[in-house]
């Protein structure tokens, strides 16, 4: 049996913009309500910040445990963790410290995505 993951979309796949929720519906009590509802900021993480996040909290925030969980390098656990700061709306910009060589290097050895790279690029 194949289970198919189903989680209400944060943003759109087409505009890359917030979604709203205008309907509710309850299966057991045929109850529906409908008016605008905002979503959690967590629907809004890709699933790579969302399994970065469950890393991050069930490693108690320790950096050398989530280095090793994830087999990454400090300063990608860092970058990971500005990047969902940002993302959760804690911070304005990425704070980066790394010059484009950098971000390219990471990007081509692994230790970033490309998406990851551009949004630190920009």
């Amino acid at each position: 049996m194949i289970l198919i993951k189903r989680e209400v979309l944060g943003k759109c796949p087409v505009c890359d913009h917030e979604l709203k929720i205008t309907e509710v519906h309850c299966d057991h009590c045929k109850t529906t309500i409908r008016g605008d509802f905002k979503l959690c900021e967590f629907s809004k993480l890709s699933d790579e910040q969302k399994y970065f996040a469950m890393t991050f909290i069930k490693n108690n925030g320790n950096i050398k445990e989530i280095e090793k969980s994830l087999n990454i390098s400090y300063p990608t656990v860092k970058n990971k963790l500005e990047d969902l700061k940002y993302a959760l709306g804690f911070q304005t910009e990425i704070k980066n410290e790394t010059n484009k060589e950098e971000i390219l290097r990471k990007i081509s050895s692994g230790e970033i995505t490309p998406e990851e790279g551009i949004k630190m690029l920009k």
